[in-house]
């Protein structure tokens, strides 16, 4: 497979959901983050949109979004998180494995995903990431394989305080197994909004400590994780 030319492409198509203004509904509104959701051309699901402002210029957000050592430390819905293959320095392949969601109804799953940081102009940058079948790592007993359709997020500077950053993510995330549609609707805009917030702080403890921001992570929402 070739990793380099899909990793671009899902880089495009993040892009394109980002211009797309038709048919988003509002979906949840929550401690100033907004998720709005459409049905995905990709399976029968939704394509998500989650809105919000994050105090920290684009750049050093999106270096903390996508490094795995930092990601496991604030994301909360996550129990694994590993890069196991690099591409190039911007294009990596990462495993992950779920924490069990909405109180243990909803089983752990976990996603091998290709993920690609792409930098625009106007200090813009890209992190795309998109489910791929990765030998190295088959789907196990453990866990059931859920797969992430084109994901990722978007962080650019705020125009009216470019020390602040506005995120955009996209989240398109086939859960697998047995999940009634009901269930992940009536779950994902929550755990989306808890994802923004917990980035929040997450950001805030690693200020605290003083540690610098470098490259490394997995752009995808795989918080949502279902059963």
């Amino acid at each position: 497979m070739d990793y380099k030319a899909l990793a671009q492409q899902t880089a495009q198509e993040i892009l394109g959901y980002n211009q797309d203004t038709s048919d988003w509904k509002v979906v949840k509104t929550a401690k100033k983050v907004t998720v709005y959701s459409k049905t995905s051309r990709k399976f029968h699901g939704n394509l998500y949109r989650v809105e919000g402002i994050i105090p920290e210029p684009a750049a050093k957000l999106s270096d903390f979004l996508y490094k795995p050592e930092n990601r496991i430390k604030w994301d909360k819905s996550l129990k694994v998180y590993n890069m196991v293959h690099k591409i190039d320095p911007d294009t990596f392949i990462c495993h992950t494995i779920t924490q069990s969601f909405a109180m243990g109804s909803i089983s752990p799953r976990d996603f091998v995903d290709l993920v690609y940081i792409k930098h625009c102009d106007g200090n813009m940058d890209v992190i795309s990431s998109n489910s791929v079948d990765f030998p190295a790592y088959p789907p196990s007993s453990n866990y059931i394989r859920g797969y992430n359709h084109p994901c990722g997020y978007i962080c650019s500077p705020l125009k009216e305080n470019p020390a602040h950053s506005k995120l955009v993510m996209f989240v398109q995330t086939e859960m697998k197994g047995k999940l009634s549609p009901s269930i992940i609707e009536a779950t994902m805009p929550s755990t989306l909004v808890s994802f923004i917030l917990n980035a929040k702080d997450g950001l805030k403890t690693h200020k605290t400590q003083g540690c610098g921001h470098r490259h490394t992570h997995a752009g995808h929402p795989s918080h949502l994780k279902k059963k």
